[in-house]
């Protein structure tokens, strides 16, 4: 059903994507399903574009993120500070194109992104050092892969231009640590990013469907569902919700 909803959408190239790069930005993350995903996608026809890159609409993601060894990245999170980081290294299946990448998330709610293209996860590279020294707030020599991911994502951009939404789905962890994997086929992660607080077109679709705000860090969360050695006190709410989600699927 989702792939011949978004057929219906005016297509928008990666060249003009790139007027959409909001790597500053605000962000708003929302948990639901398919079937809610295939109202929503209708709903947002008129009001937005669709990523196209050689044809295909619905891309594959990679994913794998590093954390210290005593998982510091996610320990921050877990017990609520706001000032934040996460270190990644992100593969577009279909072009086979790789970024590592750091996010930070300051104390006012704005993520910013930097990144830099590679061909491996080798972290003794002296460029890949020079990045992480200059950008990563964690000692580079305590780093080790912790979880990888991979899901297939969806594109959408407001015609004005002024936010991004990213719809992944067929999300599946494989934690690097202890080997656990999960798979969370019925979740859709569907995120709203802009610069600022621009109105926008999806909110009021949002709402009108009960599609609430809901905070998901698929790295916490994926490590807190397939590793159980880790705290997962603030996640327990939200850990509830998703295996409320995962087993009604409605």
């Amino acid at each position: 059903m989702t792939q011949d909803i978004i057929t219906k959408y005016q297509p928008i190239s990666l060249e003009e994507m790139k007027a959409v790069k909001l790597m500053n930005r605000i962000d708003t993350k929302f948990v639901t399903t398919v079937p809610k995903l295939d109202e929503l996608l209708d709903m947002a026809c008129d009001a937005y574009s669709i990523q196209e890159i050689d044809g295909q609409r619905n891309m594959a993601y990679d994913t794998t993120y590093f954390d210290t060894r005593s998982f510091d990245m996610y320990n921050v999170h877990q017990h609520g500070h706001t000032n934040r980081q996460k270190i990644r290294f992100r593969t577009y299946v279909s072009s086979n194109l790789q970024f590592m990448e750091v996010k930070t998330k300051n104390n006012h709610g704005r993520t910013k992104k930097q990144r830099i293209a590679v061909t491996d996860m080798n972290l003794e590279d002296p460029t890949k050092l020079e990045f992480l020294h200059s950008h990563l707030h964690y000692d580079t020599s305590q780093l080790i892969p912790a979880l990888n991911n991979h899901f297939d994502r969806i594109t959408l951009v407001n015609h004005d231009k002024t936010e991004r939404l990213t719809i992944d789905t067929n999300l599946v962890f494989k934690n690097l640590v202890t080997g656990m994997r999960r798979e969370m086929y019925p979740l859709v992660i569907i995120e709203l990013k802009r610069d600022g607080l621009c109105p926008s077109p999806v909110l009021a679709m949002l709402r009108q469907l009960r599609i609430h705000p809901h905070g998901f860090s698929k790295y916490c969360m994926g490590s807190a569902l397939s590793n159980d050695q880790l705290p997962v006190n603030r996640f327990k709410r939200k850990l509830i919700e998703v295996d409320k989600i995962l087993k009604t699927n409605i």
